[in-house]
């Protein structure tokens, strides 16, 4: 059987100030909410109205800490990743379940904005941006981290 593709991109504005979070191991876990706006035009009035979808999304590592230091809410951004579904019982005994974006790549949209890109030093050996992207040619680094390690 061929293995499935998931990958989404997105790009909408923040609705909340990212909330930066460490496991008792110390990996950086950051969230925050983005609203993406679509017009669609209204089949009886002709009309266009504007409809918002929401989305969670959690970032890991560098990528966590950088969005923490720069994001606001507000804030226009790309973001790139894959789609993960939670599932749980809620107190009530109700199955529930949600799906958020676990992103790898979050960047500032341009468009209205300008910004100055810094950078940081890389270190040699380490995971950068939390992406699963590492240096080294064939160098994959396990995270071992158990559910209780989630923050949330």
């Amino acid at each position: 059987m061929a293995a499935g593709v998931n990958n989404v991109t997105i790009l909408g504005n923040l609705t909340r100030d990212p909330e930066l979070r460490f496991t008792p191991n110390g990996t950086a876990v950051a969230s925050f909410g983005l609203a993406v706006n679509r017009n669609i035009q209204n089949k009886t009035s002709g009309e266009w109205e504007t409809q918002v979808d929401f989305f969670n999304v959690t970032t890991w590592f560098k990528l966590a800490e950088n969005c923490a230091e720069s994001l606001s809410k507000g804030d226009r951004v790309l973001v790139s990743g894959r789609l993960s579904q939670d599932s749980w019982e809620g107190k009530d005994g109700q199955k529930r379940s949600t799906i958020r974006i676990i992103a790898n790549v979050v960047a500032p949209s341009l468009e209205f904005a300008s910004c100055k890109l810094e950078k940081n030093p890389r270190i040699e050996g380490s995971v950068s941006a939390g992406a699963g992207s590492f240096s080294g040619e064939n160098n994959i680094e396990e995270v071992d981290f158990s559910d209780e390690d989630i923050p949330f």
